[in-house]
C-alpha cells in the first residue's frame, strides 16, 4: 500500500474480542466446543460465528433483508470467486440526506494457505457464489434504522461478498486443482459495477470491513480514495482487520507464517494457536480470563502495548485519526448489539468526523 494514508482518517476498530473471547481455539456454541487446526480455520469460525449470533438476534426484530446481485460482466475480467463462478454483492440505495453518500463495506471470513484448505474452500460460500445466501439481514453499520444506525442509515450501503480466499488480493491460479485467485480483479469489478450505479457522484464515500474485509479495507484505502475527486470526503474503517506480526506464546510467528502461505500460495488465535500450545497450559485461560496466571495475563498485556505502539505512526500527522477499542465480539460493526454498545458519540457526531 503506498504511504498515502495520512491523507484521511483511517478509523481501526482492533480484534482484541475480549482479547480471551472470541480470537481462542476453543469456542463455545450451543453447548458444544469447537476446535481450529490452523488460524485461518480459526478465523473463518469466528465469522461464522458472529454470522450464527446476527442471525439469531436477527429473528427478533425483522431487519432488512437484501438481495444478491451477481456482477455479471466480471468473467470477461477475469474477475471470479475461486471456483470460477460470478462475484456478487448486496446494495440497498440511501435516501434523503444520504442520497449521494456511500458505504462499502467489504466481507471478511478468513483466509485459505494451501491446496487443502483453498480446495475446501470452494465448495463454500468463502469460495462460490454457488453457495452465497439470496439475501442478507442488514443490521448494525449496513441498518437502515436511524433508531439503529444514526450515522448511515439513509447512505447508499453495499456489502461485498469475499470468495477469494485472501482479502480481494492476488491474481493468479492453480490450474492443477482448478482454483482461481482473483481477488483484486474482484475488487476492481466491484467498485466499477457500484461507480456505475452512482457511487461517482459520491460526496462522501466510506470503505469499511471486518477481519479478513478489514484487512481489505486497509490494503485498499488508497486505490479507493484514488476512485472519486478530491472534493469528495473518502475514509476507511476496519473492525478487527490489523492482525500484528508479534510473537505468540511459543515464541513463534503463527500469523507470519500464515501470510507467507496465502501469499506464496495465492499471491484469537493470532497468540495461543493449538500448535504453540501443545500441552495445554493456555486452556483455562483461553476459556477464561479469571484463570489466567500473572505471568499469562503480563504476556496478554504485552500484546496490547505492541499493538499501541505500532500504531503510533497514525498520529504524527494531524490529519490522521483513529478510535480503537477492545471489542467484545468479533466483526461488531455488523451486529446490532455491539454496534450500538460501542457508540461512544453522540448522534451524528461520527458522520460529521468522516
Amino acid at each position: 500500500m503506498r504511504n498515502r494514508i495520512c491523507d484521511w482518517v483511517l478509523i481501526v476498530v482492533i480484534g482484541f474480542s475480549s482479547l480471551l473471547g472470541t480470537w481462542v481455539n476453543g469456542y463455545e456454541l450451543d453447548d458444544k466446543e469447537f476446535h481450529a487446526n490452523t488460524t485461518e480455520e480459526m478465523l473463518s469460525f469466528l465469522e461464522d460465528v458472529s454470522n450464527f449470533q446476527l442471525s439469531a438476534a436477527a429473528t427478533a426484530y425483522n431487519p432488512l433483508l437484501v438481495g444478491l446481485t451477481l456482477i455479471h460482466g466480471a468473467a470477461a475480467k477475469g474477475a471470479v470467486c475461486m471456483d470460477g463462478t460470478l462475484p456478487g454483492y448486496h446494495l440497498h440505495r440511501g435516501f434523503g440526506s444520504g442520497a449521494n453518500s456511500w458505504l462499502v463495506h467489504l466481507e471478511g471470513g478468513g483466509w485459505c494457505n494451501n491446496v487443502r484448505t483453498c480446495v475446501y474452500r470452494k465448495t463454500t460460500r468463502r469460495g462460490s457464489s454457488k453457495y452465497f445466501e439470496k439475501y442478507l439481514a442488514f443490521t448494525g453499520i449496513l441498518s437502515n434504522k436511524a433508531e439503529e444506525n444514526p450515522d448511515f442509515f439513509n447512505w447508499n450501503r453495499v456489502k461485498v461478498r469475499y470468495c477469494d480466499g485472501a482479502s480481494f488480493t492476488g491474481d493468479s491460479e492453480d490450474k492443477v486443482h482448478n482454483l482461481q485467485f482473483r481477488g483484486q480483479k474482484i475488487y476492481l469489478a466491484a467498485m466499477e459495477e457500484l461507480m456505475s450505479k452512482g457511487m461517482r457522484y459520491a460526496n462522501q464515500a466510506l470503505l469499511s470491513g471486518c477481519s479478513a474485509g478489514g484487512l481489505a479495507s486497509i490494503l485498499h484505502c488508497d486505490e479507493f480514495r484514488d476512485l472519486f475527486p478530491r472534493r469528495t470526503r473518502v475514509k476507511c474503517l476496519a473492525d478487527a482487520g490489523m492482525f500484528l506480526d508479534v510473537r505468540d506464546i511459543s515464541g513463534g510467528h503463527t500469523l507470519r507464517n500464515m501470510y507467507h502461505g496465502v501469499v506464496t500460495y495465492q499471491i484469537s488465535d493470532s497468540l495461543a494457536p493449538r500448535s504453540a500450545d501443545p500441552h495445554g497450559v493456555w486452556q483455562a485461560c483461553r476459556k477464561n480470563p479469571a484463570n489466567c496466571s500473572p505471568s499469562q495475563i503480563n504476556f496478554l498485556q504485552g500484546f496490547r502495548n505492541q499493538m499501541l505502539k505500532a500504531t503510533q505512526r497514525f498520529f504524527l500527522s494531524k490529519q490522521n485519526g483513529l478510535f480503537i477499542n477492545s471489542c467484545f465480539a468479533h466483526c461488531q460493526s455488523e451486529r446490532q448489539d455491539t454496534w450500538q454498545l460501542h457508540r461512544p458519540l453522540e448522534t451524528g457526531t461520527l458522520n460529521a468526523r468522516l
